[in-house]
């Protein structure tokens, strides 16, 4: 495994971002990996190299570097009050989609310049607030993102001018989109909304509940982890990249 910690400049400045990929066997197709609220930590980077391992070249960049390099949060970043919380909440509060997908063409262009990138669809998965920003991708780039996957993604339909609800048929990739059965930022009402207006797109995928789990039951280091729920996820998510990648 081979692992980088690099810049990748952006018309905003320079966004860090960690690259990992198989040490043989290349060029790999590109997999773009969002992060979650509580923003990059060695949970993230643990699952970008179990995704590495098989055979893809992975980019978890730091969604948070217009507000700088001290974006890293502790344990009680999800403790509401705590200070971390505080100082995590007034970055993510600031974060919309047309500035993530501006990430998301600088990240295109890295990757298309590299020799160990295999050319052509890439994939893009994101978590929580990420969700949203994959979905958006899959539509800003038609041509490009061949597979993308929303995880208990938030507000997925809601009344913002860029709701990805609203460019679901934009996409010509396929759509993977988890939900859990519990999760207040995507609770079932709003589930079964995104499922109507999902099949009245005509994109292609499957929206899936995961019954019985709360919102973050993929993420090893939460109370709220399910491992039969995250392994589904990552068998979801494994076979999604391999149809389309």
């Amino acid at each position: 495994m081979l692992e980088d910690t690099l810049d990748i400049q952006t018309g905003d400045g320079a966004m860090e971002t960690f690259v990992y990929r198989p040490d043989r066997g290349g060029p790999f197709p590109a997999v773009f990996f969002l992060m979650d609220a509580p923003g990059i930590r060695e949970e993230l980077r643990d699952m970008a190299r179990r995704l590495a391992t098989v055979g893809y070249l992975v980019l978890l960049p730091n969604l948070y570097y217009r507000a700088g390099r001290d974006t890293l949060y502790g344990a009680d970043v999800l403790t509401a009050g705590s200070p971390d919380h505080t100082r995590m909440r007034a970055v993510r509060t600031k974060m919309t989609i047309p500035p993530v997908m501006d990430d998301v063409a600088a990240m295109l262009a890295f990757v298309d310049a590299r020799d160990d990138v295999r050319p052509g669809p890439i994939g893009c998965h994101g978590y929580c607030m990420s969700g949203p920003y994959a979905l958006a991708a899959a539509a800003r780039y038609p041509d490009r993102v061949a597979a993308a996957a929303s995880f208990y993604g938030t507000w997925l339909v809601s009344d913002a001018v860029e709701s990805p609800h609203l460019t679901l048929g934009q996409a010509k990739g396929e759509l993977y989109i988890a939900c859990a059965e519990h999760d207040d930022l995507a609770p079932l009402p709003m589930v079964d909304e995104l499922r109507r207006l999902f099949d009245a797109s005509g994109a292609r995928g499957e929206l899936e509940i995961y019954p019985n789990v709360h919102h973050g039951f993929g993420f090893p280091q939460r109370p709220v982890y399910d491992k039969l729920a995250a392994e589904r996820h990552w068998q979801r998510l494994l076979a999604l990249y391999r149809r389309n990648l």
